[in-house]
């Protein structure tokens, strides 16, 4: 992607990548979708047999597709800045794909559902693990009951730095005002002390 700069030079813009993670079913490939500027690329396949004793499907037995590679989506800011959204599979079996997704983000989402907390630990380990900053964002299902900030906050014993936020994933706004509280919190990690 290149952009005319006002005085007639070429400028191409700064890539920004992140990471959009969370357990099987949590929204993130609903989250990438509702936000991309462009027609997401999406590498859903449906459920089969096969992974029925593999597939926890407690607490969203409707779901009958996951992502198997990525997803993928762009949004532009500005003539200097593009985000990047890669979107990870969230089944074990699929999670050795992370470690290239993550490779220089700027940051990561967390999505979690309130339904399925434990399957947020994973996740949450691996960007700690790797120093990577990230935020959680618990996703706000029709029906799923809802918690206070704090309340998650101490069921996933996550520090006090780390930024908890509510939102809908099936929301545009919503899912920008996420990734702006990554940036933010990614950039308050670079600044100097």
């Amino acid at each position: 992607m290149v952009f005319v700069g006002s005085d007639d030079q070429l400028t191409v813009p700064t890539s920004v990548k992140i990471v959009i993670a969370g357990g099987f079913g949590t929204g993130k490939t609903t989250m990438v979708s509702s936000v991309s500027e462009i027609p997401p690329l999406k590498t859903e396949e449906l459920l089969t047999e096969a992974g029925v004793h593999v597939d926890d499907l407690a607490g969203i037995e409707g779901k009958d597709t996951t992502t198997v590679a990525l997803d993928f989506g762009r949004i532009t800011i500005n003539a200097s800045v593009v985000l990047y959204l890669f979107g990870t599979p969230g089944q074990n079996r699929f999670w050795f794909m992370w470690d290239e997704l993550a490779h220089g983000a700027i940051g990561a989402v967390v999505l979690v559902d309130t339904r399925r907390l434990d399957s947020s630990f994973p996740s949450i380990d691996f960007f700690e693990h790797r120093g990577i900053p990230f935020v959680v964002a618990v996703n706000c299902f029709d029906g799923g009951q809802l918690y206070t900030v704090d309340e998650v906050r101490h069921a996933l014993d996550l520090d006090d730095a780390i930024p908890v936020v509510l939102c809908d994933a099936r929301n545009r706004e919503s899912s920008k005002t996420v990734l702006v509280g990554l940036i933010q919190h990614s950039m308050s990690r670079l600044a100097p002390a």
